[in-house]
């Protein structure tokens, strides 16, 4: 969820440029259409962080892709898989290299990942440049689907602007008129406060202040004491892991929970209930997906996920499989003929994903249509009380995703 500065401005300032090769680079492979062999192995490149603070989401990503090709018997298009791991240690200055050991090392057929948004930032200009289908399982960073998208560039998760958006117009149909927002100044979090803000104000709310902290700071005092000389009807935070935790905990202790209502995307939540404890009680969050949500594809695959793991599996569980599901899909769509790669794509676009978070469609920019659901935090879980937006599609401004797929053809 992480965003790298530098590298978005050195891809956004070339978008003319990359657009072209990526054409090119579709056009090129479309051209040399060939039947593969049915003995080849379909390569699967895996760039995911397994070491660093990112691990155990890459691990969870890992297992649910892992799980889903497992279930549709172990092969994609009735071909075996084959899968190239790189540890991208959420390292944002080995991207592009380590894109390029799947890409042009081993020439992987596809690759997932990754779960950082500043890695993502080099996966995508590598796959813009190759041609090579990725397929992004986490990283939300809007570019990916919006300045920088591309016709061979697919996301199984979210963007910033989804998870935080749908909370703008829960926070109006509660009454609330006037918010503060605080945040980590870095890319996510000043996109997640953007989309909160767009769906706000679009209800007719206003934010009276917006607060930003460098991250990581998890420092809150001057900020909590800002917020109750505001007096505002709620606050809106994006925090995630350790500072989301500590935020809760020192909004509670400072006397704010019973007094200014707060809210957040999910995750402010997620993964985080178990240090929260008492202090996360009532907390409303939108998120795309919640452990309670009683579908009967979400009971089978977290019983299926907890007997091959030994874990509970999680939101990032949840898009690895879905990343898996939508493999098998595609490649069974066009009989493992991941040669024909325009084809191969268009089975991506059409493709009706059965998710454990509901049925998904892809948008016109490769993006999730999905429903995102209002939590409440209720007994140390996350229960969905309502679907904020159904059906929900980023607008991904920026993107001339037609105008690459009109050049490849």
């Amino acid at each position: 969820m992480h965003n790298n500065k530098k590298a978005f401005q050195a891809c956004v300032n070339t978008p003319r440029k990359l657009f072209a090769v990526s054409a090119m680079a579709l056009a090129l492979s479309s051209s040399l259409v060939a039947s593969v062999e049915a003995s080849d192995p379909v390569k699967v490149g895996i760039l995911l962080p397994f070491t660093g603070t990112f691990a155990a989401l890459g691990e969870a990503t890992n297992n649910g892709l892992k799980l889903a090709i497992e279930q549709q018997g172990g092969t994609l298009g009735g071909r075996a898989v084959e899968y190239v791991v790189v540890d991208s240690e959420a390292d944002p200055g080995k991207a592009v290299q380590n894109m390029q050991k799947l890409v042009s090392g081993a020439k992987v057929d596809v690759v997932v990942g990754p779960v950082h948004s500043g890695v993502g930032m080099g996966a995508v200009k590598v796959a813009r440049e190759s041609g090579v289908p990725l397929i992004i399982p986490n990283a939300g960073f809007n570019a990916a689907t919006g300045p920088l998208c591309a016709a061979n560039i697919f996301r199984t998760s979210f963007t910033s602007w989804q998870t935080a958006f749908p909370m703008g117009k829960v926070a109006a149909d509660k009454g609330y008129k006037n918010i503060v927002t605080v945040a980590w100044r870095y890319g996510f979090g000043t996109e997640s406060v953007d989309g909160f803000k767009e769906g706000f104000e679009q209800a007719g709310g206003k934010i009276t202040k917006e607060i930003y902290l460098p991250f990581p700071e998890v420092e809150f005092q001057s900020q909590l004491t800002e917020i109750a000389a505001l007096k505002p009807d709620a606050v809106f935070v994006f925090f995630a892991g350790g500072g989301a935790a500590k935020f809760v905990q020192d909004y509670a202790a400072a006397g704010l929970k019973d007094k200014i209502p707060l809210l957040g995307s999910g995750f402010l939540t997620e993964g985080t209930l178990a240090a929260q404890g008492q202090a996360a009680d009532g907390l409303l969050t939108t998120l795309h997906y919640a452990d309670s949500l009683g579908t009967a594809e979400n009971a089978k695959f977290r019983s299926d996920y907890k007997q091959q793991f030994g874990k509970e599996a999680d939101i990032y569980a949840v898009q690895g499989y879905d990343t898996g599901l939508l493999l098998a899909q595609s490649l069974q769509a066009v009989a493992g003929n991941t040669a024909d790669r325009a084809a191969w794509i268009q089975a991506m676009e059409n493709a009706r994903i059965a998710s454990p978070r509901g049925e998904w469609t892809f948008s016109k920019a490769h993006n999730p249509v999905q429903n995102v659901y209002l939590r409440e935090v209720r007994n140390g879980a996350n229960v969905v009380v309502d679907v904020a937006s159904a059906k929900l599609s980023d607008p991904a401004p920026g993107c001339k995703l037609e105008q690459v797929a009109a050049a490849a053809r």
